[in-house]
């Protein structure tokens, strides 16, 4: 290896153009032994000794009803066509009552105005309805 001195034997003075790797080689070698002796270590687990239980499979689904809105804006239960808002408010004064409570699904057409989906919302909420959920048609995949 070459290094630069103060004589000017070899003609003018040029820059050392060689790169010292040394200390760039020392440097990885102590980072390679510190990883080396850490490593182990990150892997070190506690071994516990856990207790086991038997629970049995709970089969009860939840009960839901699906209250659905049709395009012209009419209500339905389960399927069943409601006569106005007041017999959905009953409805659902009955289902906030029951221990544990159904889930409300709701189901609106495209075509029906947010206002009127709102307002579904809002009844349920006030009649205490807690667990409610939007059902939709799953949009397909553009291939």
């Amino acid at each position: 290896m070459a290094f630069g001195g103060f004589d000017s034997q070899g003609g003018p003075m040029r820059p050392m153009a060689e790169i010292n790797t040394t200390p760039l080689v020392d440097v990885m070698l102590v980072l390679l032994v510190i990883f080396i002796i850490t490593a182990p270590l990150l892997t070190h687990a506690i071994r516990l000794d856990l207790p086991s239980a038997q629970a049995p499979v709970s089969t009860e689904t939840p009960e839901t009803v699906t209250v659905s809105i049709d395009a012209k804006e009419q209500l339905f239960w389960n399927d069943a066509p409601l006569a106005d808002a007041q017999a959905l408010r009953e409805r659902l004064a009955g289902i906030a009552q029951r221990t544990p409570q159904p889930e409300l699904h709701l189901r609106a057409d495209q075509q029906v105005r947010y206002q009127r989906i709102a307002e579904v919302m809002s009844a349920a909420q006030s009649a205490g309805v807690t667990k409610i959920g939007f059902v939709t048609d799953p949009k397909p995949s553009p291939r």
